[in-house]
């Protein structure tokens, strides 16, 4: 029998917006899929626009968080997984636009091999999807062991919520912290990954992320508190997680405290000299490198902008 395929989708006031991503996922050249809709307390039309759409074929499945878990992505893609009944996990957001493949692809990678997950390339989009589908199936692939695992970190290879499917034991003892309302997944997936979970990632886009300032990256890139709170808190618990397995490096080190300083964040930078057990002497270092950060990059910028006035 064919391996079943849980979605889980979390969705608030997206009434809009899910319609077109649900179509995407009734679409899928592979059959055998349930998806979840968790509603973390919508306002407008999204329930209403859900059920006539389930009504149609019932593998969609409407169903509102329950107050056991936290309002929030966290959450709900928890309590998807509390009640999915796949054998394999993937999560689509409910703005966003899945090649009609996508599953088919990632079903044969897992069901033909012995790793734990497939991840794939995606794409973003701004206003109108507009795309036609490559449906051709030759693409490269290799394996990503733990040996990649600060490619991961650091985002060379990035790890999108929505561009890897899992088998389902990959989340027995590592759900999504709820506290977190960003890089949740980044955190989650390093957890599974510094386990030393074996993938594959195959070089074909499967998924098409929408760009819009009322995504949660958007909010971040605006500077909302709750996204940025967040993000600081995840770069812990990740600096905390690869401490204790080890595997906290000194490129690491460099790269969290250069992170401290573009997101300017003194906190992460405190944390991450804190963990190596850095000398009083590093630590009054970087302490005044960040004070004095402002004014040095203006003097580096301005000192660029002059050899560039030069070199014309």
């Amino acid at each position: 029998m064919a391996p079943k395929v849980s979605i889980i989708m979390a969705t608030y006031n997206r009434a809009h917006l899910i319609g077109e991503s649900l179509n995407s996922v009734l679409n899928q050249s592979y059959n055998n899929w349930e998806c979840l809709v968790i509603d973390d307390g919508s306002t407008d039309e999204t329930e209403e626009v859900i059920k006539a759409i389930s009504l149609t074929d019932q593998r969609i499945k409407y169903n509102r968080r329950p107050v056991n878990h936290k309002k929030g992505l966290p959450g709900c893609r928890n309590y998807g997984l509390d009640v999915a009944k796949g054998d394999y996990m993937i999560f689509f957001d409910d703005d966003d636009i899945a090649h009609p493949d996508n599953l088919k692809i990632c079903v044969a990678e897992l069901k033909n091999s012995s790793v734990s997950y497939c991840r794939y390339l995606k794409d973003v989009f701004r206003g109108n999807f507009d795309v036609e589908f490559d449906r051709r199936l030759e693409y490269s692939k290799k394996m990503l062991k733990i040996t990649n695992l600060e490619e991961v970190v650091v985002g060379t290879i990035p790890f999108n919520s929505c561009q890897v499917m899992w088998r389902r034991e990959c989340f027995d003892g590592n759900y999504f912290k709820e506290d977190l309302m960003y890089a949740e997944e980044w955190e989650c997936y390093l957890r599974i990954l510094s386990e030393g979970t074996v993938g594959i990632t195959i070089n074909k886009v499967l998924f098409y992320g929408r760009k819009h300032k009322d995504s949660n990256t958007g909010e971040f890139y605006s500077n909302d508190p709750v996204r940025r709170s967040s993000y600081s808190q995840a770069v812990k618990l990740v600096i905390d997680n690869l401490k204790k397995k080890d595997l906290f490096s000194a490129e690491l080190k460099q790269y969290f405290i250069r992170m401290g300083f573009f997101f300017k964040d003194y906190s992460i930078i405190q944390y991450t000299l804190k963990t190596v057990d850095s000398s009083i002497i590093e630590k009054s270092k970087y302490k005044l490198g960040y004070v004095f950060y402002p004014l040095l990059k203006r003097y580096f910028n301005l000192v660029n902008d002059l050899k560039k006035r030069t070199e014309r």
